[in-house]
């Protein structure tokens, strides 16, 4: 349901194609991830990132008690990849039983197939209605080795949630 006065941002953010990423959480033997559109680079120095994971997610769950989380950058020639993080619900399907991946820096679940990566160390949780941003400082990755088209809004936006937010 809309916010009184809320129709005009909603339409200009319908215009906007933000990139897309997988987040995950967790240890190797119960990871967690999830498709999210709501994040940010909010420092140069220091470095900073934030992630806005909603809190009817699994992976909200998990990432609530973690110390880092991965953040996957995805190019569209693996758009199944963001399509499995973002149509399947933790709750009931292991999407990791479905990729490759394997445990990283401070034990961070990290999708094979992401184009790039980075783990972050969880810094501050906020409250930002209904997500919670996790403020993230990077302490290791792997950058992208070519310009790719990355997964964006416009590549997913019909995909059906696993879980609404």
């Amino acid at each position: 349901m809309s916010a009184p006065g809320s129709e005009a941002f909603e339409n200009l953010v319908a215009t906007l194609d933000y990139p897309m990423f997988v987040v995950t959480a967790g240890p190797a033997d119960d990871p967690a991830g999830c498709l999210v559109g709501f994040a940010s680079q909010t420092s140069i120095n220091p470095p900073r990132f934030l992630v806005g994971i909603s809190k009817r997610n699994h992976t909200f769950r998990v990432a609530m008690t973690a110390t880092h989380l991965a953040v996957h950058l995805i190019d569209r020639e693996n758009v199944d990849l963001a399509e499995l993080f973002g149509s399947k619900t933790g709750d009931n399907f292991d999407k990791f039983a479905h990729c490759a991946w394997h445990a990283g820096p401070q034990g961070a679940p990290i999708l094979d197939d992401a184009a790039a990566w980075f783990v972050g160390r969880v810094l501050d949780r906020v409250e930002l209605g209904d997500h919670v941003g996790h403020l993230l400082e990077p302490i290791d990755g792997k950058a992208p080795e070519r310009d790719r088209p990355w997964v964006s809004f416009n590549d997913v936006r019909d995909i059906e949630p696993g879980k609404q937010a």
